[in-house]
């Protein structure tokens, strides 16, 4: 778990996760509407050298970045009406294309969830406070939070 105590700081945090990160791995990001998700999302995806400004994909369900060390997938379900939009998005596929997956939202379509994915939640403590917690699910390797912490 670590307390971020800026927008700065939540984004620096999602940096210094993305060295961490390998080829088809897939991020779950829980959070309500303003917890961090999308900031977290920017820092992520400055890490991995994406260029360029990274939004919240709600109306598109998916934004591709790819100028960086890996490509990046950031999906948005929010606005999903049911996991079919995702297969006639061939999400599958992206996937399994050997870059990092970002989900927002993941209840909406959660029997599309892959098997093994990395949990991130963001809960606001209080003005620009919040808490991230890292959870590995079905299999997914161990974080180095301290590795995280160091690079702050």
């Amino acid at each position: 778990m670590l307390i971020s105590t800026s927008v700065a700081q939540t984004q620096a945090i999602g940096a210094a996760l993305s060295k961490q990160l390998k080829p088809n791995d897939v991020l779950i990001l829980l959070g309500d509407m303003g917890a961090g998700k999308s900031e977290f999302t920017r820092g992520l995806a400055r890490g991995l050298g994406v260029t360029g400004y990274v939004t919240s994909p709600t109306f598109t369900i998916m934004q591709l970045h790819d100028t960086g060390r890996l490509p990046l997938y950031h999906f948005d379900w929010y606005r999903l009406e049911s996991a079919e939009e995702l297969y006639e998005l061939s999400m599958d596929e992206y996937l399994q294309n050997g870059g990092v997956a970002v989900i927002e939202w993941p209840s909406r379509a959660e029997e599309v969830l892959p098997e093994s994915y990395l949990e991130v939640a963001l809960e606001p403590l209080g003005d620009d406070e919040r808490r991230i917690t890292f959870t590995p699910a079905g299999g997914f390797r161990t974080i180095d939070e301290e590795a995280i912490r160091a690079a702050l």
